[in-house]
């Protein structure tokens, strides 16, 4: 199975990026972040408000190497990432400026440990109005980004990909049926699920 292994690893410093990131944000009003796969169903943070919104110019895609959380080094998972193009439905929390620090630490050490993300602010569209969020992007020149899979690699990924956080397959299945429940149909995730 080619799984891109032969690619260095591009690690980037987190603490950078993190620093960036505040920067950015500046700290003077509240934070807002854009869930889209996790997140939706297990956000871990405070927030004071929660919105569907949709992003445009990004999409989610089951499309990034996982070799911790829902894979190893010799049998590689998959997890979710924003991938530009089309757009996605997703989720936007509030959180108090005086929580958003503490927050965003928190979501590096969940999101961020090898700096993989492209971390960037997006506009996001509720139905109370537009907020710029954080959202986590995959860039598809990262050795991260699988590219194409066949259905074979799916279908082993999908029955054999297990990592510190529990598998693949599980990851995608939970996904797939918290977007189901709030109203949000993932054509593209159904498809891989059923080769499961």
């Amino acid at each position: 199975m080619n799984t891109n292994l032969n690619h260095p690893l591009v690690l980037r410093d987190p603490a950078a990026l993190l620093a960036h990131t505040r920067q950015q944000w500046g700290g003077q009003q509240d934070l807002w972040v854009f869930g889209y796969a996790s997140l939706i169903w297990r956000p871990e943070f405070e927030f004071t408000e929660h919105r569907w919104a949709q992003v445009h110019g990004y999409h989610r895609a089951l499309k990034m190497w996982s070799r911790v959380n829902r894979g190893t080094p010799d049998c590689p998972g998959l997890v979710f990432a924003l991938i530009s193009g089309g757009s996605c439905r997703g989720a936007v929390y509030r959180i108090p400026r005086a929580q958003g620090n503490e927050v965003l630490e928190r979501l590096w050490e969940r999101e961020m440990p090898t700096g993989v993300y492209d971390p960037k602010w997006l506009p996001c569209r509720t139905d109370a109005g537009p907020v710029q969020a954080l959202a986590f992007t995959l860039s598809r020149r990262s050795p991260n980004f699988t590219g194409p899979l066949q259905h074979e690699q799916l279908r082993h990924i999908l029955r054999h990909s297990r990592g510190r956080y529990g598998s693949t397959l599980d990851y995608a299945r939970q996904t797939y049926e918290c977007l189901r429940q709030v109203g949000i149909h993932d054509r593209e995730l159904r498809e891989v699920l059923s080769l499961a």
